[in-house]
C-alpha cells in the first residue's frame, strides 16, 4: 500500500494505534528472520494538535499531572528508562531529519493497552508521537519524505530507525532510545489486517503472505506483572539478545570473507551454512543456543506454524508453537519463571496453542482458545497464576481479543 499525503497539515489529528501480538518470531527481525504477527484489538490513542511553541508536548492518562516537553532541536540523551525517552527520541530525529518543517505539537495520549506489557506500548508511542507530529507539520508531502518512504512497509522501517536510532536511506540516524531492535512491532501495526496473521521478513522489510485466523478461535493474552521494559535495567539484557547475532555475523565474515550485514543473509548464502557456522561457535556456548533458536524459530517454525493454520491443522500448530516456546527459553535464555508457568498452564488447561512472546523479561504470554471458552478460560489462568505469584498479582491482568487492524488515523482537522 502506498502513502498518501494530507492535502495540507493537520491543525489537529487523532491517531489510534494497536499493541502487537507476536505470534512467532522471536527476537528473529533485526537479523533478517521472519515473524507471523497480528495487531490486537486493544491500543494507544493519541490525540494532537499544531501549537506555537517549537516543541512536542506531552500528556499521558497514565501519569496524570506529568507533562514531558522536547525540543526539536535539543540533542537526545539517555533518560535512565523514563517514558520521556520516547517523545525525546521522535522529536529529536524528525528535527534532524527534516528541520524546515517540524512544527510545534501537543499530544494527550490514553491507552486501553498495558504499559510494558510485552504488547510493544514503546513502539506504539513512538508510531503515534510520530505519526501526529509528521501529519502536524506535513511532513510526509516533503522531498525528503517520499524520496524515501513509499510504502507502508518503508514507513515502519523507518518508525523503527527512529527508536534504534539507525539511518534509514539518505534520513540519517539519531540516537534513539538506546535498543537495538528491529522492525516487527512497527510492521505490525502499521500493515495487520483484521482477522487473519501476516508474515513478513526483515532487513529489509517484505510482506509474506497473510494467514487466516480461525473464525471460531481467540487469543487470550496473560499480562504476567513482570514489566517487559526495554530500558533502564532490562536495556543489557534485551541487547544482549541482538548484539550476539552481529557477534555470530562478524565471525562468520571473518572465517569466510564475505560481507553478510544479517544473520538471516549469512545462513541462506549457501546450503552448508548452518553447519560451518555450528563449526564456528562449538557446541556449548550462548551464541550457540541462539544460533540455533533463531535458525529453526526464522527458517522453520514460522513457516509451519503458518501452513498449519491455514489447513486448518490446529494440533500441529501448537505443537510447533511448543517448540518454539522450548527455543526461547533454551537458546535465547529471555525468559522469566512467571511466563514460562504461564505458557505451561495454559497447555494444561487446555489451550490449542500458548506462547510467551516480545521481548521478554516479563512480559505477557498469549493462549489460542475456542472463542465461546475465552471468558472462562481467562479467568481460571488468572486466577492460577494469581495463587502462585502472589507479588505479581496485582499486576496482572488478561485481554481478550481477536486480529485487529492497524494504525488508523481517527480525526483530522
Amino acid at each position: 500500500m502506498t502513502i498518501r499525503p494530507l492535502a495540507a497539515p493537520a491543525q489537529e489529528v487523532t491517531w489510534v494505534v494497536p499493541g502487537r501480538i507476536e505470534v512467532l518470531g522471536k527476537h528473529t527481525d533485526y537479523a533478517g528472520g521472519r515473524s507471523l504477527l497480528a495487531a490486537s484489538d486493544v491500543g494507544i490513542r493519541f490525540a494532537a494538535k499544531a501549537i506555537d511553541e517549537p516543541v512536542l508536548r506531552v500528556r499521558s492518562d497514565a501519569i496524570p499531572g506529568e507533562v514531558v516537553e522536547v525540543s526539536f532541536t535539543e540533542a537526545h540523551s539517555d533518560r535512565k528508562g523514563h517514558w520521556s525517552g520516547y517523545p525525546a527520541a521522535v522529536a529529536a530525529r524528525l528535527g534532524a531529519n527534516f528541520p524546515d518543517l517540524v512544527r510545534g505539537t501537543e499530544v494527550e495520549i490514553s491507552s486501553t493497552l498495558p504499559l510494558a506489557s510485552g504488547m510493544s506500548s514503546s513502539s506504539a508511542m513512538i508510531v503515534g508521537l510520530a505519526r501526529a507530529v509528521i501529519d502536524v507539520s506535513g511532513i510526509e508531502s516533503s522531498e525528503a519524505f517520499s524520496d524515501n518512504i513509499s510504502t507502508l512497509e518503508q514507513y515502519a522501517a523507518y518508525l523503527a530507525c527512529i527508536e534504534n536510532g539507525q539511518s534509514f536511506g539518505s534520513l540519517a540516524g539519531h540516537a534513539g532510545v538506546g535498543t537495538f531492535g528491529g522492525s516487527e512491532d512497527h510492521t505490525a501495526m502499521l500493515c495487520c489486517t483484521a482477522g487473519e496473521l501476516s508474515q513478513f521478513s526483515f532487513c529489509p522489510t517484505r510482506f509474506e503472505r497473510r494467514v487466516p485466523f480461525p473464525a471460531d478461535h481467540t487469543f487470550v493474552i496473560a499480562v504476567s506483572g513482570v514489566l517487559a521494559e526495554k530500558s533502564g535495567k532490562a536495556r543489557e539484557l534485551y541487547n544482549r539478545a541482538s548484539l550476539s547475532t552481529r557477534e555470530i555475523v562478524g565471525m562468520w565474515n571473518r572465517a569466510t570473507g564475505r560481507k553478510d550485514i544479517y544473520l538471516a543473509s549469512a545462513v541462506r548464502s549457501m546450503d552448508d551454512a548452518p553447519d560451518r557456522i555450528r563449526d564456528l561457535l562449538g557446541r556449548d556456548s550462548y551464541l550457540r543456543g541462539r544460533f540455533e533458536q533463531f535458525l529453526i524459530e526464522s527458517e522453520t517454525l514460522v513457516k509451519g506454524a503458518g501452513d498449519a493454520l491455514a489447513a486448518g491443522d490446529l494440533t500441529e500448530f501448537g505443537r510447533l508453537v511448543d517448540e518454539s516456546q522450548n527455543w526461547t527459553e533454551e537458546g535465547l535464555q529471555n525468559q522469566v519463571q512467571q511466563t514460562v508457568y504461564l505458557q505451561r498452564l495454559a497447555r494444561r488447561l487446555g489451550a490449542t496453542a500458548a506462547s510467551a512472546f516480545g521481548a521478554g523479561f516479563g512480559g505477557s504470554v498469549w493462549a489460542l482458545v475456542p472463542t465461546a471458552q475465552a471468558e472462562s478460560f481467562a479467568a481460571e489462568w488468572k486466577a492460577a497464576y494469581q495463587a502462585r505469584f502472589e507479588d505479581e498479582a496485582p499486576r496482572a491482568s488478561t485481554i481478550i481479543t481477536r486480529p485487529g487492524k492497524g494504525v488508523e488515523r481517527e480525526h483530522v482537522a
